[in-house]
């Protein structure tokens, strides 16, 4: 079998494979008689022993193989059919439908599949009433049992059902697509027709109607008119009465009542409203699938038909029925998800009409706003319900899944009242703020922290995203937030987000920080509160951090225990030094050395036993931990932005930071890095976490770093010459980017280049594939180089000929950063053709090379996504060396089948006209190479 001959493609050889296929358990045995098969079904003999497979004394699965290598054929070997040979598959294949309608079903789904292709294929010129005559040959036969007549009524309306399915799925050009959908609609009332007396005949059995439903949301994909299939609509309302048949019938309806172009839409507006009883029946009962079904069909009749529904103002009564239906399911009683499951599927309802009304004429808009304004203030209020946490012993109870769906459930929630903000205003958080105070100040009736937290989550809903600024009831919100007693997790927590999600409003209004603040602080050495009460600290450590100078003891001595003594998780403690880093930073400078070297010492202190220790798998973790400490408090240590705010109230007083307290710390610091380094070099989460803390310190120091500049080259040098990494060249291309005016700082920079080039080449010598993340970050380094600091190539030290076949290789690598930066590289070494003589030296003796490269790219080598980037390149050549591209363009694509096969002469001739003359336009540069990459791909189009 391995050895395939054209001979061997008999009915006995198949049946073999398709023992070896189903029964051997020896993969490989497997995985050739599938190819063997497949290569069976694409040949001319698949036309002849395809019915041989399909005789009754077969087994099914040797049945099934016959049926799916007939859909093979026609499917896709259409020109293979034997001349005049149409009418004898046309005629076999009905025949063999109507024998497999008994069964077995996968054999017969395969037949109709296979029978739909072929009427695709003829329909309209060959056979144009392809359908008729189905629904005719399928109705009709002498002598035939009411088995036999149950059994054909369902072969016919499997195939009704899998023909729109075949046209959708099928490999047909969108232009005769559409040809054959029109041809399909025409045929649609003779099926309707068909449709509509098996539903409402009182006999017909529940399979046959189930098929029949199939059929009507099968054929809806055709966009057929809906002008006469009223009673069909009908005879479905009718099935929601019988269990069975009720998951089908919700989903043809709301497939027929989700046409936009749905006829007699106010008939259908009083068969929903109908759906009352049952509806409330089953939420009575408990029967969650019923009222989860009645409830889809409600809303899918709202949303598509809403902006038409309200338009229509002389039956403005059943819309604003169907709008107060609509809120009962999403006001479903119980818990969503463990009690309903409806109340989800209005949410988008109320956006659809919120919109419709909004984009009214200004005259209707009022109209309508004073109908509906109440609905939605009815709206919050059922929303927040349905937001409310269950009882404790309850919630205890649910499945970590449950949890996990009614949090998202809330953000849902969350987003609809942000949304319904824009429509109610401040008006809103006004009813808000009422109800939450009366909840905290009725002593007569004591409120459940359900009630409190659903109110204060509506409040921290619109505060996350509107500006509240303007708010009155805002300061009574901060006032009442104290008087909450937080006995509970998630009502501390909501507690917490919401103090955050005012955190800019408290950066204009600092005399409220005390009424919250201690409430955040308390919550801090809570781990069950971890993560919104650091969030809520980072938060207003960053927006309000020039108006904490009076708290920021109570803040440091809060979060240094809580550092020391382990309480939170690593994530956490990283986002506490962030929060530390704005606090520390906008202190007087005369306090911040004091104060930063007393929260970094005792972790320093950690660092240096750690580092005196053998290193083992138990104390990396840690060493991580603390240096990710350092690196997420400088990364928002930052005294510049402190010098911009003075520099604004007091100008001119601003000084040169010449003792920056992060410097300070570092050099103290630096020998402990340095030992710790000598012992962990070999490890790259310990280097990428030193490199951090010097990134990050980079980032936010600039020009203040400079004293450390030495040091840190040297030990960048030793980290990569003993295991080259990128977080080690992404730290070099900090310093390029910083110092590169800096002429008395670059000496180390340069030696500092020197050194990883050299290694990175003998990495691109050794086979550089399994380091792509280095030759990423090296292809950004030199292009940051070539940017910032272009003369450094005009010595021997750094050879540009080098970086530039580096570049080649890179162009091969599969992974898309690596080649976006090669890219970036190419785009600016280019553009220094003129100045830098070595880069015009390569590109004469190799710059053909170069486009044979980055056309393969185009052509096929590469992902199509990066054809953008590739054009970047070819237009830095085109403005900067435009008389070599004109000589090496040509000649690169006069090989045959270079770039691809799918390309002719022409296209090539094309596609360098318009290359050439193209130095203007980057983003018509793109769209050229953009056609090409996909001429190249045989996508034309």
């Amino acid at each position: 079998m391995e050895s395939v001959n054209a001979d061997e493609f008999t009915v006995e050889a198949v049946e073999r494979a398709l023992q070896q296929l189903y029964y051997d358990p020896d993969m490989d045995k497997k995985n050739v008689a599938q190819k063997w098969l497949t290569q069976a079904q694409a040949s001319p003999q698949a036309w002849h022993f395809c019915w041989a497979l399909l005789r009754p004394d077969k087994v099914p699965e040797i049945q099934f193989f016959g049926a799916s290598t007939l859909h093979v054929k026609i499917s896709r070997h259409w020109s293979d059919l034997p001349p005049g040979q149409l009418d004898s598959l046309r005629s076999q294949l009905i025949t063999q439908v109507s024998q497999f309608a008994s069964g077995p079903k996968m054999v017969l789904t395969r037949l109709c599949v296979a029978l739909a292709s072929l009427v695709l294929h003829i329909l309209p010129e060959t056979w144009p009433t392809a359908v008729p005559d189905l629904l005719c040959a399928f109705q009709t036969g002498e002598g035939v049992t009411e088995a036999d007549g149950q059994a054909r009524c369902l072969a016919l309306l499997e195939l009704l059902a899998v023909l729109p399915e075949e046209l959708q799925n099928s490999r047909i050009p969108a232009s005769r697509r559409s040809q054959l959908r029109s041809t399909l609609a025409v045929d649609w009332s003779s099926v309707c027709s068909l449709l509509q007396q098996l539903l409402q005949r009182p006999d017909a059995p529940c399979p046959v109607r189930e098929r029949v439903l199939r059929c009507v949301s099968s054929w809806l994909t055709l966009d057929i008119t809906l002008k006469d299939s009223e009673g069909l609509l009908e005879s479905c309302f009718a099935l929601l009465k019988e269990s069975g048949l009720f998951d089908t019938a919700v989903e043809t309806i709301v497939s027929i009542i989700s046409q936009p172009d749905c006829q007699s839409l106010l008939k259908v507006v009083p068969q929903v409203l109908g759906l009352q009883e049952q509806l409330k029946k089953s939420v009575q009962d408990g029967d969650i699938e019923t009222s989860h079904g009645i409830c889809r069909i409600a809303v899918a009749l709202g949303e598509t038909h809403c902006r038409i529904l309200l338009e229509q103002v002389d039956h403005w009564q059943g819309f604003q029925a169907l709008v107060s239906m609509i809120m009962s399911c999403t006001g479903t009683p119980g818990h969503y998800p463990v009690d309903e499951t409806s109340s989800s599927l209005t949410l988008t309802f109320w956006y659809t009409l919120q919109d419709d009304i909004t984009s009214l004429d200004a005259e209707r808009q009022t109209l309508y706003l004073q109908i509906y304004r109440p609905v939605y203030f009815q709206l919050v209020d059922v929303l927040l319900q349905k937001a409310c946490f269950p009882r404790d012993e309850d919630y205890a109870t649910w499945s970590a899944d449950d949890k996990e769906q009614f949090r998202t459930y809330r953000v849902d929630i969350s987003d609809t009242l942000m949304y319904v903000y824009e429509l109610l205003g401040p008006e809103l958080l006004r009813n808000l703020y009422d109800k939450l105070g009366t909840l905290l100040t009725d002593t007569t009736h004591p409120s459940s922290w359900q009630d409190i937290e659903a109110l204060l989550f509506g409040f921290q809903s619109i505060a996350e995203t509107v500006d509240v600024s303007y708010s009155d009831v805002i300061p009574g919100l901060i006032g009442l937030i104290p008087l909450i007693t937080a006995n509970n997790v998630q009502l501390a927590e909501t507690i917490m987000f919401t103090i955050g999600s005012l955190a800019e409003w408290l950066a204009d209004h600092s005399l409220m920080l005390a009424s919250v603040l201690p409430v955040v602080l308390h919550g801090l050495s809570n781990p069950e509160l971890s993560v919104a009460c650091v969030s809520a600290l980072k938060r207003i450590c960053r927006e309000c951090r020039h108006d904490l100078h009076l708290h920021a003891s109570d803040i440091m001595a809060v979060s240094q225990a809580v550092l020391v003594k382990d309480i939170h998780k690593s994530p956490q403690c990283m986002w506490v030094m962030q929060a530390l880093g704005f606090l520390l930073s906008a202190l007087p400078s005369d306090e911040i050395l004091g104060k930063l070297l007393s929260l970094v010492t005792p972790h320093i202190q950690q660092l240096e036993k750690l580092a005196n220790e053998p290193p083992s798998s138990a104390n990396k973790p840690p060493i991580v931990h603390i240096l990710g400490m350092l690196s997420n408090l400088f990364s928002t240590f930052d005294l510049n932005k402190q010098s911009e705010r003075l520099e604004v109230t007091r100008p001119g007083q601003t000084q040169p930071h010449n003792n920056n307290p992060v410097v300070v710390v570092l050099q103290q610091a630096f020998p402990l890095i340095q030992s710790i380094l000598n012992k962990w070099l070999n490890e790259p989460e310990v280097v990428e976490a030193v490199c951090a803390v010097f990134e990050k310190s980079l980032k936010t120091l600039l020009h203040d770093f400079a004293p450390l500049v030495t040091q840190l080259c040297e030990l960048i040098g030793q980290m990569f010459s003993a295991y080259p990494q990128a977080s080690a060249l992404d730290l070099t291309r900090q310093l390029v980017h910083i110092f590169a005016c800096e002429k008395d700082l670059f000496s180390p920079i340069t030696a500092l280049l020197e050194l990883i080039t050299n290694i990175t080449m003998s990495i691109f010598q050794l086979g550089s594939r399994d380091h792509p993340d280095v030759v990423e970050s090296f292809m950004q380094l030199h292009a940051q180089v070539l940017k910032r600091k272009s003369d450094i190539y005009l010595s021997d030290r750094l050879d540009i000929k080098a970086v530039f076949y580096c570049g080649i290789l890179s162009f091969k690598f599969p992974e898309t950063p690596t080649l976006k930066a090669t890219c970036l590289l190419f785009t600016e070494l280019i553009s220094h053709c003129e100045d830098i003589p070595a880069v015009r030296e390569v590109l004469q003796e190799d710059g053909k090379l170069l486009l044979q490269t980055l056309l393969e790219a185009i052509g096929g080598q590469s992902p199509r996504s990066l054809a953008e980037h590739f054009a970047e390149v070819l237009f830095s050549v085109s403005r900067n060396c435009p008389s070599m591209l004109s000589l090496w363009l040509r000649e690169a694509l006069l090989p045959p089948g270079f770039p691809s096969s799918h390309l002719t002469t022409e296209h090539k001739e094309h596609f360098c006209q318009q290359i050439l003359r193209e130095q203007v336009s980057k983003r018509r540069m793109k769209d050229i190479v953009k056609e090409f990459a996909l001429l190249s791909r045989g996508l034309q189009g």
